[in-house]
């Protein structure tokens, strides 16, 4: 596939992006070829492309499948893999959120509820208590919204997003007020 400066620009940005997410720049470069690749494309294709090695594209297309960014297809008569992005962008940011969820966020929770358990028992200060508790409210308050609005049909998860906006500019402005 020939890039013209557009689309290495932006590869390159995606890999940019990519490295401050901890994800390798190659990886989220080759996640960005595939996204904007109007056809699937093999692995050799994708090597020749961005000029990376083939054991490190392989490698990729893994972590990039473990990830569920991208799927793998056949053609008759062909042996090859030819892999493809989501296309949906709306589906892919779901992938991208949910993935990040679970590897991160969740698992955080989930010590944090281990943490504030052991705080009442170890000498740990009220105040210090206070604060562990808090970060878990806090956490568990904006993961319960999300699980709440994953349910949702898609339909209405996107009238959410796009009606975000309007309800702030809707509030009064604020005073400084942090408190729920």
């Amino acid at each position: 596939m020939h890039l013209t400066e557009s689309m290495r620009d932006f590869i390159l940005h995606w890999g940019e992006m990519g490295t401050k997410w901890g994800v390798n720049r190659s990886v989220a470069q080759i996640h960005a070829l595939l996204h904007i690749s109007p056809e699937p494309m093999t692995a050799d294709e994708i090597c020749e492309t961005l000029g990376l090695a083939r054991s490190n594209v392989s490698t990729g297309l893994k972590e990039l499948q473990g990830w569920k960014l991208i799927k793998a297809s056949r053609n008759l008569g062909d042996r090859r893999d030819h892999f493809h992005s989501i296309r949906d962008m709306f589906d892919l940011t779901k992938a991208v959120v949910e993935g990040r969820r679970e590897r991160e966020y969740a698992p955080t929770l989930d010590a944090l509820r281990i943490v504030a358990q052991e705080a009442q028992s170890d000498g740990t200060s009220p105040k210090v208590r206070q604060r562990i508790d808090e970060t878990l409210e806090t956490m568990q308050m904006f993961d319960d919204w999300y699980v709440d609005v994953n349910r949702l049909p898609r339909r209405v998860q996107l009238a959410i997003v796009k009606l975000g906006g309007r309800i702030a500019r809707l509030l009064p402005k604020g005073q400084g007020d942090k408190s729920p």
